[in-house]
């Protein structure tokens, strides 16, 4: 492999559901230097501690047979919205032609979520996807991460 080549002035977003990293490439595609230009933080405690419901039942097949319904994933909710702001905080940047290309790592699911929000002038930007979690890995490590992609 022969790894993932940043342009200059590229951006790589690393983000998962509660963590946001926008980085600006200052150095060239042989020699990426990663710059965090911007982080977006968001409180998304466990779904047990923003629900105060029980799980909900519902009546069965035959006497006295009950079925539990599935307790609402707040915490999931939460990181779809967060992935949603993700997306239209990028779309106002591209839209005032803050950058020409873009990367964007995030887990697997996060990354799904992005996508399906993200506008066309956004996607249009985009040269790769990085289906990995690196928010919380120092900024010379994301790098070699990319350069191993």
């Amino acid at each position: 492999m022969t790894g993932l080549k940043i342009e200059h002035d590229a951006w790589v977003i690393v983000a998962d559901g509660e963590k946001a990293l926008f980085l600006r490439n200052e150095g060239d595609a042989l020699y990426p230097n990663l710059q965090v230009f911007r982080q977006m933080n968001d409180d998304n405690p466990p779904t047990r501690e923003q629900g105060t419901d029980r799980p909900g039942r519902m009546p069965d097949a035959g006497p006295n047979h009950r079925s539990a319904v599935q307790e609402t994933d707040w915490h999931r909710i939460e990181k779809e919205r967060f992935a949603a702001e993700i997306a239209e905080r990028l779309y106002k940047l591209a839209h005032r032609q803050q950058f020409k290309k873009l990367i964007v790592v995030a887990p697997p699911t996060v990354l799904g979520d992005m996508r399906k929000e993200f506008h066309k002038e956004v996607s249009d930007r985009i040269i790769a996807e990085v289906p990995k979690t690196l928010t919380n890995h120092p900024v010379d490590e994301i790098e070699k991460h990319l350069a191993a992609a």
